[in-house]
């Protein structure tokens, strides 16, 4: 039995985030970067690949532990929602460093106006 479950369900956590103004990744933005989708099954292996609009290429997969339970359009889901979620990751690790280097060049520029800049 799993223990310290979300409070929120995912409908809440996401209304939740809907209200939010600050810089973030959304789906919208994800698929709005993506180029082109690919499927390769292979037995009851799924591999989806994204490719994206700068020519980066993600790869998720999925496979059934028991290849009679292989559905194709399943496979082709869940290796999609794999890959997706990779991108995520990677836009929000790239969102990060985009604010923080807003926040460095800010920092120094006050400090620049306040004198205490290195000339």
């Amino acid at each position: 039995m799993m223990e310290n479950n979300p409070i929120l369900s995912r409908p809440e956590a996401d209304a939740v985030v809907d209200t939010k103004t600050a810089p973030r990744v959304t789906a919208d933005s994800i698929k709005a970067k993506i180029r082109h989708v690919s499927y390769i099954v292979h037995e009851h292996l799924t591999l989806c690949i994204l490719e994206l609009e700068n020519g980066f290429f993600v790869v998720g997969q999925s496979a059934p532990a028991s290849p009679a339970n292989f559905d194709a359009d399943v496979g082709k889901r869940y290796s999609y929602d794999q890959a997706f979620n990779k991108v995520w990751e990677l836009e929000g690790y790239a969102l990060r460093c985009r604010l923080h280097d807003e926040q460095q060049a800010n920092d120094a520029n006050a400090a620049a106006h306040n004198g205490d800049g290195i000339a």
